[in-house]
């Protein structure tokens, strides 16, 4: 009682066939499915190319109504767990080309033996406040036309900075001078066909040197206001002209050994107490090993905003006249200039040619792959 019974060989059988058949429905159906693939007309199959632009709209309106399904579905599912009291689904981390970068050995960590010495580095004196920092800004021998504007305007974005005319002395006879005259960095900034496309960064008196190719410098001037601020002041164009005060600085993603060092050397350029009655901000932002300048003034304004009752009607007092709520609305404004440095060399001590000693060089050799970072 109550044994199963066992199954005779024609019913094995028949369950064999079944399973075989099913098998090939499968195969069937992948054929299909990658005939239907290759079937599909790809725009870069179509020659004529009225027809090759409206085929890539519609695939591009099919993929825009596709991710708008998906933010809908994803955003019932966060309504609805909250709802029911539950934690919502976790988000996705899209891939990016920043987060799947190579390992790198030397990405700085909190317990790192780096900063242990960053009391004894070259930039120490400065950013401990000991000395103020004091800086010669100088060009190649051959100058340009919008040399002498780029300059003016570091003057501007860097406090205690210095303009020499480089005339005809050498470089390390300039780096003498600047030592004796207590100046803490040299900048030289390199022209080529009148256009400035290098900056040479060297830190008084004992180094390092760090050698930048300068790119997208685009000045003051060249600038386009923002249309709002237009519509807000027709002076817009003297607002945007920075103060004297000094200025905060923000340096992000310098996360490896020589992206520290680098960023340390940024810092010394800089006084170490900002005036925030300045409201005034210089960002050196490293993305893929170039790293962006820009100079932005915040600034708060008010804004009147009509307030509604529940119902969305607005309210009115006694007299009938609309009640409003002043509202402060902080915005940033960009003063200029703005340009993109990427490291080429970084050697030890002074500006040195022929017997200088380098830390790091770049080589064609080392970009290797899209993902592969040394800041």
């Amino acid at each position: 009682m109550g044994a199963k019974r066992k199954k005779s060989e024609s019913e094995t059988m028949e369950d064999y066939d079944d399973d075989v058949v099913l098998d090939k429905k499968e195969k069937k159906k992948m054929k299909q499915m990658e005939k239907e693939k290759k079937k599909e007309i790809l725009p870069s199959m179509i020659k004529n190319k009225e027809k090759r632009s409206a085929v890539h709209a519609k695939l591009k309106l099919q993929k825009k109504v596709e991710k708008r399904k998906k933010l809908k579905a994803r955003d019932a599912e966060e309504k609805r767990a909250l709802e029911l009291g539950e934690e919502p689904p976790p988000r996705k981390i899209p891939r990016t080309i920043e987060n799947t970068r190579e390992f790198d050995e030397t990405v700085c960590k909190p317990d790192d033996e780096l900063f242990a010495g960053n009391d004894a580095d070259e930039f120490s004196s400065v950013l401990k406040r000991e000395r103020i920092p004091k800086i010669l800004i100088t060009t190649s021998r051959f100058n340009s036309t919008r040399g002498p504007a780029f300059i003016s305007e570091l003057l501007e974005v860097i406090p205690n900075a210095h303009y020499y005319k480089r005339g005809t002395y050498d470089l390390k006879k300039i780096v003498e001078y600047a030592k004796k005259q207590d100046f803490t960095s040299l900048i030289v900034v390199h022209t080529n066909r009148r256009e400035p496309d290098a900056l040479l960064i060297i830190g008084l008196p004992d180094g390092p040197t760090a050698h930048f190719k300068l790119s997208r410098l685009v000045l003051r001037k060249d600038i386009k206001a923002n249309v709002l601020s237009l519509l807000r002041c027709i002076a817009c164009r003297i607002m945007e002209i920075p103060t004297s005060h000094e200025p905060e600085l923000v340096l992000t993603n310098f996360t490896t050994h020589l992206g520290h060092r680098i960023g340390r050397l940024i810092q010394s350029l800089f006084p170490q107490e900002p005036n925030f009655r300045g409201r005034r901000v210089v960002t050196f932002h490293n993305q893929r090993d170039y790293i962006f300048f820009r100079h932005h003034r915040y600034i708060f304004e008010t804004k009147e905003s009509k307030q509604g009752d529940s119902k969305g009607k607005n309210r009115k007092d006694g007299k009938g006249e609309k009640n409003t709520q002043q509202k402060v609305i902080a915005r940033l404004q960009e003063c200029g200039p703005r340009f993109t440095l990427k490291l080429r060399s970084l050697q030890h001590e002074t500006f040195d040619t022929k017997g200088g000693e380098y830390e790091w060089v770049h080589k064609p050799e080392m970009d290797t792959s899209r993902r592969r970072f040394f800041m």
